[in-house]
């Protein structure tokens, strides 16, 4: 494992159409867009960007699959321009590249209008003859993965068996999941996934769903306890190295035989945060950046702040991306 180097990250590609608007309307009444732009978008390409363009050196490779239109040129395009391996993009003339259009009010808040296009087509054979030279395999999102969603006599889903496959293939495995209210399948989808993982990167909202438990207090504060609480069932459910479970105000992280650690984060102005929509794709860069390197989990979860943070400043998902030497000046900064 420790010749092998780089990040492979998979799943949901998609471009977001990102608008800036006056305020949420009601039911049947107008609002302005006063900006509108285009981005890249999904847990591959998000965390794979981000990476790159922190200039650390590591390979890169994405693997997904987008349809043979101009959004899906789009995607092929920023692969190429950050130098990220683009050999394992397929494209299908039987379904449009995934799209997102993002709704973002003046508080930062954004709302999302999903269509999943192509990505309800990935499968199994995508992921063959990867780059084994590689070190980590990241996966995201699940439940958004219609085909790798699937259940599996053998391994529970077909993600499942996918992240078993990468992880005897001596991939280090990660995992991120889509923040879907309400939606049942959490723990069906996510718990035959847990035994072959290394790390698990997800906020409060996803883990709430997760466990059916309050992750804030009556007072909209963070309930750290309850937090870690969640964290360590996801550990003792199969999870090798870390769970790290992250929400605005900071992060809990947790390895085994520890109790865990509270990090809070950099904090900003609420008129400072120009959008959220790649906050925590970010975010899960700079702690896989951290996994990679094998930095301690403090240090890992204070870069993935920074890289969130970033983020923050811009109304796409990459824009506010900085350089590894920026991010660390960040945090020497914040403290």
């Amino acid at each position: 494992m420790s010749d092998r180097k780089g990040v492979i990250a998979a799943g949901n590609m998609l471009v977001d159409h990102v608008h800036q608007i006056v305020h949420w309307p009601e039911p049947g009444w107008l609002t302005e867009i006063t900006r509108s732009e285009r981005s890249t978008g999904g847990a591959p390409l998000n965390v794979l960007l981000t990476l790159a363009k922190m200039h650390t050196g590591l390979p890169l490779q994405a693997v997904g699959l987008i349809g043979e239109d101009h959004d899906g040129d789009y995607v092929m395009a920023m692969l190429e321009q950050y130098h990220v391996n683009r050999q394992h993009v397929h494209r299908t003339s039987f379904a449009p590249t995934s799209m997102t259009q993002v709704m973002t009010d003046p508080s930062g808040q954004r709302t999302f209008f999903h269509s999943p296009g192509a990505n309800r087509l990935l499968d199994l054979p995508a992921f063959d003859n990867l780059d084994s030279n590689m070190k980590i395999f990241h996966l995201g999102y699940l439940l958004l993965l219609d085909s790798l969603d699937l259940p599996d006599a053998d391994y529970g889903t077909r993600s499942a068996r996918l992240l078993a496959q990468m992880q005897r293939q001596g991939y280090q495995t990660s995992l991120d999941l889509v923040s879907r209210q309400g939606d049942p399948r959490y723990r069906p989808l996510v718990m035959p996934a847990l035994p072959w993982l290394d790390y698990l990167v997800i906020n409060e909202l996803e883990a709430g769903e997760f466990s059916g438990q309050a992750m804030r207090k009556a007072d909209h504060t963070p309930d750290v306890e309850a937090i870690g609480e969640v964290a360590r069932q996801l550990l003792d459910a199969g999870v090798r190295q870390r769970v790290v479970i992250h929400c605005p105000e900071g992060a809990f992280g947790i390895e085994p035989d520890t109790s865990g650690i509270w990090v809070p984060s950099i904090t900003l102005k609420q008129e400072e945060i120009v959008g959220s929509v790649g906050a925590g794709d970010a975010f899960c860069a700079g702690l896989l950046y951290g996994c990679h390197e094998s930095w301690s989990l403090n240090n890992s979860i204070l870069l993935a702040h920074a890289c969130a943070r970033a983020s923050l400043l811009c109304a796409n998902a990459i824009d506010g991306a900085k350089t590894l030497a920026e991010l660390t000046l960040d945090i020497h900064d914040s403290r």
